[in-house]
C-alpha cells in the first residue's frame, strides 16, 4: 500500500532531540520513502492542524493481564497470587490465549502502541500463540514464555529442563521475536535461572525479568538466595547483559546502577505501575547519571494505563515529585519513540524519517495545541487517547478509529 500522510510531523531535529515540523511522508512497500517539508493539499491521512508521530512502543507489558487491570489495594507479592495468577492459568488453553492475544494487540494499536517487549504465560503452546498473533497484527517487539517452577500455583510451574526445552523451541513470526523471560527470581530456582542464562547465551534472545519492585519481594530474594544481592542472583546465572531488561529497579544502590551499567543492561521504568501497587518512587534521574540505560514500560495490568503517553506522563511527574525537575516535551516523546525503540534493538522503528519502518500514527488533537508555548509538553498533558485516528503499522493501515 502507498500512502500519503501529511501534518505536524515530530522528527528528529539538528541537536539530537525531536522536534516539530510541518511536511509529508511518503510510504511504499512499507517503508517511509521520503519525508518532505509541505504539507500535501490532498494525503491519505492528515491535514495541517494533524499531529504525525512514530509508533510508541512499550518496553514492558504482561500481555495475559489486560482483563486484570484495576485489582488494587494489595502488595506485589499477594497481588500476583489473588488477581494475576489466576488470569494467567487460563492460558493453559492455547486457543483461549490465542483470542485474548489477538484482542490484546487491537488493544494496543488502538492506543498506538506498536512495539512490544511482552511476557505471555509458562504454556509453550500460548506464547507461540501470542507471538503469531502480536506478529498478525502488525505489531514487532518481543514476547516470552515465562519461566517459573515455584512460589507459584502448581499449574504454573514446569520443570527446569521442561521449561528450557519448550523455551527454546519458540520461533519468531513477522517483526516479533521469542524472548527468554524467568519472571523473577522469587518464582525462579538457581537451577532455572542458570537455564534461562544458557538460552540467551545460546539464541541472542532479549532477557526479560524484574528485579528490586518492592521491599518484600527483595527480602523473598534474600531469603532465597542467602548471601547474594537480587542483581548477583542474576549475574552468576549468566543473565546481566546488554540484551537484558530489568523492570522496575526501584530500590537499586548505587553499585548495582553502576554495575549494570558497566554490563550494558536495561532499566525499564514503570511509573504507573510502581504507583498503583505502592512499591515506590523509581529514580530516574539517579539511573541515567548511574550510565544505565532506561526504557519506560506500562507493566500492564501492575500498570492501569495502557497509553504509553500516560505512562511518559507519570515518568516526568515522578521525577518532579523526587525533586528532580523534568521538562516534559522532547524528552518525553523521544523515550516512548526511537529511545525505547533503540533500547529493544528494534532496527529502523521509532523515528519519522526515510528509510524507517512506516510504523506511523495519525492523531487529531482537539485543543488549540499549536498555539501553546510549547506544544509537545501541551499534548503530553492534555493527551485524549481519543484523538488518535489511525494507527499505520509496516506501512499498513491496523487500527482506524
Amino acid at each position: 500500500m502507498d500512502l500519503l500522510i501529511t501534518g505536524q510531523l515530530l522528527v528528529p531535529g539538528t541537536n539530537g532531540v525531536l522536534e516539530l515540523r510541518p511536511g509529508t511522508l511518503t510510504i511504499r512497500r512499507g517503508v517511509i520513502e521520503s519525508v518532505s517539508d509541505r504539507i500535501h493539499a490532498r494525503p491519505d491521512f492528515g491535514g495541517p492542524e494533524f499531529l504525525i508521530t512514530p509508533g510508541f512502543v512499550d518496553a514492558h507489558v504482561h500481555l495475559p493481564q489486560f482483563d486484570s487491570i484495576g485489582v488494587d489495594g494489595m502488595e506485589l507479592l499477594e497481588w500476583l497470587r489473588r488477581a494475576v495468577f489466576p488470569a494467567e492459568v487460563r492460558w493453559a488453553d492455547a486457543q483461549y490465549a490465542s483470542v485474548m492475544a489477538q484482542r490484546v494487540a487491537t488493544d494496543l494499536l488502538s492506543f498506538g502502541t506498536t512495539s512490544i517487549a511482552a511476557y505471555a504465560t509458562v504454556h509453550p503452546e500460548s506464547a507461540q500463540a501470542a507471538i503469531e498473533a502480536c506478529a498478525g497484527a502488525g505489531l514487532s517487539g518481543h514476547v516470552g514464555q515465562v519461566l517459573m517452577d515455584r512460589n507459584a500455583p502448581p499449574e504454573l510451574c514446569m520443570g527446569v529442563r521442561e521449561a528450557a526445552g519448550a523455551a527454546s523451541r519458540l520461533r519468531g513470526v513477522g517483526r516479533v521475536m521469542p524472548a527468554v523471560t524467568p519472571r523473577f527470581a522469587v518464582s525462579c530456582t538457581a537451577e532455572m535461572l542458570a537455564e534461562a542464562g544458557k538460552l540467551a547465551k545460546a539464541t541472542g534472545w532479549y532477557v526479560q525479568t524484574h528485579l528490586s519492585e518492592t521491599r518484600a519481594e527483595i527480602d523473598a530474594v534474600e531469603g532465597l538466595f542467602p548471601g547474594q544481592s537480587y542483581l548477583e542472583v542474576y549475574a552468576r546465572a549468566g543473565l546481566l547483559g546488554p540484551r537484558t531488561i530489568f523492570a522496575h529497579g526501584v530500590w537499586l544502590d548505587n553499585d548495582d546502577l553502576a554495575r549494570i551499567a558497566k554490563a550494558g543492561g536495561i532499566v525499564a521504568h514503570c511509573p504507573t505501575a510502581n504507583r498503583f501497587l505502592r512499591a515506590g518512587e523509581m529514580d530516574r534521574e539517579r539511573t541515567l547519571r548511574s550510565g544505565a540505560l532506561m526504557a519506560l514500560g506500562s507493566d500492564v495490568a501492575g500498570g492501569p494505563d495502557r497509553s504509553m503517553v500516560r505512562v511518559a506522563r507519570a515518568m516526568i511527574e515522578t521525577q518532579n515529585s523526587l525533586g528532580h525537575p523534568a521538562r516534559a516535551g522532547s524528552a518525553a516523546w523521544s523515550q516512548i519513540t526511537r529511545w525505547n525503540a533503540a533500547l529493544l534493538g528494534l532496527e529502523r522503528v521509532g523515528e519519522l524519517r526515510a528509510g524507517s519502518v512506516a510504523d506511523v500514527l495519525v492523531v487529531k488533537p482537539s485543543t488549540r495545541w499549536m498555539e501553546s508555548v510549547n506544544p509537545l509538553s501541551h499534548l503530553l498533558y492534555a493527551w485524549d487517547d481519543r484523538w488518535l485516528r489511525a494507527t499505520i503499522t509496516g506501512g499498513e493501515v491496523r487500527w482506524q478509529s
